[in-house]
């Protein structure tokens, strides 16, 4: 993915006037819009941009999965199974094990542990398994300037992405990742690659298709960003009861409540926890009927890299069961 002479000439920095444009975008105003906003604001050559979005390709495919109708939402007794798997959880052990060392690093300088950065990358990817086969220019610029629900979000992404391009030397048009524009091992947006990413091998670059030192020292930096707190708890199961238990269920994943408003509404707690302590309070439905839960402060950090309830439970109880497999830390 390095870059020679010619792709360096790519992301140069000198300004140029803009010919028009071929291939799927020729005449795109938008596309022009935009090659004179990075000239103008970034100082990139429009002329070299200009011959970079000659080889971009408007995908069909991506608007079709992206204006897919969404799923019915699974009930956790059916959503657990797709992420907690033996596969999974021995896949995770043997890449635990292969990068036992930098794991062990991140968690001494960034505070996260092993395991949870291990499960991030195994519900993320597989381990490296999947990390997309889109070029991540084509999957930007077709919904940047193709899907107008989230255009303004995804030119954000594109612009973010041709800088990391820049700044790490390395050929936009070989970068792939999801359909959404996800990249690398940890699925890292554009913009969480420029604010959170580390070249955590100290090699001088960041590499995160590649290198999985580079992907597990960057989902720590993430995390710890995020306000992780070393050797805190993520949930507590909750015993519940009364007419008003409902109450207490939080509304989007904000922790606006704390465990002294829950426990006045009929929640409890087997684990000692000051009622200072704020909480995603949520119910699950699991295979053996409602399961009451508090997302303690830790909880609410996972749900920063994916805004879901579900998706962070998956991700610690994943974390939990790689732990007990790999025989204790």
């Amino acid at each position: 993915m390095r870059l020679g002479a010619s792709g360096a000439a790519l992301v140069g920095l000198l300004g140029a006037a803009a010919p028009a444009l071929s291939g799927d975008y020729e005449g795109s105003p938008q596309v022009a819009e935009f090659v004179a906003e990075m000239t103008r604001d970034y100082g990139f050559a429009g002329e070299q941009l200009v011959d970079l979005f000659r080889e971009v390709e408007r995908k069909q495919s991506i608007l079709d999965a992206i204006s897919r109708p969404a799923e019915r939402v699974k009930p956790w007794k059916e959503y657990r199974p797709i992420f907690i798997t033996p596969a999974r959880i021995q896949k995770g052990v043997t890449f635990w094990n292969q990068h036992a060392d930098a794991l062990a690093r991140a968690e001494k300088e960034y505070g996260v542990p092993a395991q949870v950065i291990v499960a991030i990358i195994g519900v993320e990817t597989f381990y490296g398994g999947n990390t997309g086969n889109f070029r991540v220019i084509d999957a930007l610029s077709t919904l940047g300037f193709d899907y107008p629900p989230r255009a303004d979000f995804f030119r954000k992404q594109l612009k973010e992405f041709l800088l990391l391009a820049r700044e790490e030397q390395v050929d936009p048009l070989m970068l792939k990742g999801s359909y959404a524009g996800a990249m690398g091992l940890p699925q890292f947006m554009p913009s969480s690659f420029r604010a959170y990413a580390v070249d955590f091998d100290g090699d001088g670059h960041i590499d995160i298709w590649n290198n999985p030192v580079d992907a597990i020292g960057s989902v720590a930096s993430y995390f710890k960003r995020h306000g992780w707190v070393h050797g805190a708890p993520v949930v507590s199961r909750a015993q519940v009861r009364g007419e008003r238990i409902d109450e207490g269920l939080t509304q989007g994943l904000d922790p606006v409540k704390n465990v002294g408003d829950l426990r006045a509404l009929g929640w409890a707690s087997g684990d000692a926890l000051r009622d200072d302590v704020p909480v995603t309070a949520f119910r699950l439905e699991g295979d053996e009927g409602a399961e009451y839960w508090m997302g303690l402060p830790n909880f609410y950090v996972i749900t920063r890299y994916n805004r879901s309830a579900m998706y962070a439970m998956a991700v610690h109880q994943l974390s939990e069961l790689l732990v007990n497999a790999r025989g204790g830390r």
